[in-house]
Parts: C-alpha cells; structure tokens; sequence
C-alpha cells in the first residue's frame, strides 16, 4: 500500500515560480512516482515522472524546461518555473508498482494522492 500526500500549490502570477512536494509512505519496495494535472473541465493529462531511485526522468512537451522533478519514491519535488496561465490545474501526485521506470500512463498508476491546487494568473 502506499500513501501519498501533496503540498505546495497555491495562487501566483505569470512567470512566477512553486515547488510542489510529494511525500510517499509506503510497504512497496520497487515502484516509481508521476505527476499528472487536471484542469477544470478538462482531462487528467501527464506532467513529469520520476524512476524509484530518481535516475530517470521524463516531462510532458508542454513543460519541458520549465518543469523539474527530482528526489526519489520517498519524496519528491515538482519545481515550477515560468508559470503561465495554462499551467492552472488541480496537480496529482501518483505511484505505480508496474515499472520502477517511470510511465506517462495515468492508467499505469495504482495510488493517488489528494491534488493541490494551482492557479497562475496572467
């Protein structure tokens, strides 16, 4: 089983910076971590992944360069730079015991965590 808990969201302008965490309690040994948004009205779309030891990253085109998830299956992070208002959306943080790799499929993840809101205003 394991539990995930978001923090970090919140209210900024155009060109600001947030860093969400997502820190993980779990009993799993081999499982990797992904970050996923969803917008209002919208569909739950792929932001970042990150492998169980932090080795391996991948990013949505979207916000390739703006966007750094590090750390490990533990705790992560998800550093923001360069907001804009498209980035506005409810931000999940997930866990899947299918690859220790890291997945872009929100259908490969197993364990949600509550989401933390972020709004970017222009």
């Amino acid at each position: 089983q394991v539990h995930l808990v978001e923090s970090g969201g919140g209210l900024v302008q155009a060109g600001d910076s947030l860093r969400l965490s997502c820190a993980t309690s779990s009993t799993l040994s081999l499982y990797s971590m992904g970050w996923f948004r969803q917008a209002p009205g919208g569909e739950r779309e792929f932001v970042a992944t990150i492998s169980w030891n932090g080795g391996r990253t991948d990013y949505a085109d979207a916000v390739k360069g703006r966007f750094t998830v590090a750390g490990d299956n533990v705790k992560n992070t998800l550093q923001m730079n360069n907001l804009k208002p498209e980035d506005t959306a409810v931000y999940y943080c997930a866990a899947t015991t299918e690859t220790p790799y890291g997945s872009r499929w929100s259908n490969a993840y197993q364990y949600w965590g509550q989401g933390t809101q972020v709004t970017v205003s222009s």
